[in-house]
């Protein structure tokens, strides 16, 4: 109990809040970091901990919730403090109760993430990098999509995914994939658009006055069809949410074909994170892409 005593104390400080000596109890979900429910005498904390080398992974978060909160298009949680004791690094958020999802919260986030979108930037990527769950997310700038998403994305992923057991299933026909993405995005010539980069649907809720709230970014500038194709990667949008984003910006020409391809360096990470089942969806998609190429 010291650890919990010791950042109760940390967050107290930095926030100049007094700080129950632990939390009420842990949140269920999260499957990278320990998450709690954090009394203080000024309101409830969402505290994120994990090891103290963690500490830089929690800043770039900090600084990625900044980049959103400035866009004034989805609203994310409040930081009220990040820091580390000799045994661990935390984040601390404002506690968001959750409400229902209706459909009209949906599409409030359809229309927010559209907003989000059309906040550009000269070139792809992002002023520091960050990570994608635990695994580093490289964000130097190019100006080149095709570019940048071969060599920051999908090639890091390919790499840990071969290291770490599966080049027989990955290797040969990954770097078939990588030598051809030219191809597969000839035609698509997209602007570099601030990302949540992590858009899953259980990293979003609907707030007590059903208000959309976005966490656990993953931010870069890069292509928007990358957002919303992670939204229908796992589940968890509604059809207002779709209307409500294609309401302010109506889908391009090919999106849905490029969803696999964008999905890709997600179930590569999930591969690279949760084991075999995902590195053989992995090899999936990639056959897919390549057939296309043959087609």
């Amino acid at each position: 109990m010291e650890r919990f005593a010791a950042i109760a104390r940390e967050i107290t400080i930095l926030t100049g809040v007094l700080c129950a000596p632990r939390p009420q109890g842990k949140v269920p979900g999260g499957s990278i970091n320990e998450c709690y429910h954090w009394p203080c005498a000024g309101g409830a904390l969402f505290v994120k901990v994990a090891p103290r080398a963690t500490l830089p992974d929690f800043e770039a978060e900090v600084a990625g919730l900044a980049e959103l909160e400035a866009a004034h298009a989805l609203r994310v949680p409040r930081v009220m403090a990040v820091g580390y004791t000799e045994g661990a690094a935390f984040l601390a958020l404002e506690w968001i109760s959750a409400g229902a999802r209706t459909p009209d919260c949906e599409r409030r986030l359809g229309e927010g993430l559209a907003a989000l979108h059309a906040v550009s930037a000269p070139r792809f990527g992002w002023t520091r990098d960050n990570t994608i769950g635990r695994t580093p997310q490289a964000n130097g700038w190019a100006d080149d999509w095709v570019e940048f998403f071969r060599e920051r994305r999908l090639r890091p992923q390919l790499a840990r995914a071969v290291a770490g057991g599966y080049a027989d299933l990955l290797d040969t026909p990954g770097q078939r994939l990588l030598e051809s993405l030219h191809l597969l995005l000839a035609a698509h010539h997209p602007r570099p658009a601030l990302l949540h980069g992590d858009l899953w649907g259980g990293n979003w809720l609907a707030s007590e006055d059903i208000e959309p709230v976005v966490f656990d970014v993953a931010v870069y500038y890069g292509d928007r069809e990358t957002d919303l194709a992670m939204t229908r990667l796992f589940g968890g949008f509604g059809e207002a949410f779709y209307r409500g984003y294609e309401g302010v910006t109506p889908s391009a020409a090919g999106e849905a074909g490029r969803r696999d391809l964008y999905n890709l360096y997600h179930v590569l990470n999930h591969a690279n994170l949760f084991g075999a089942g995902y590195a053989r969806q992995a090899r999936e998609s990639i056959d897919r892409l390549l057939a296309q190429l043959r087609g």
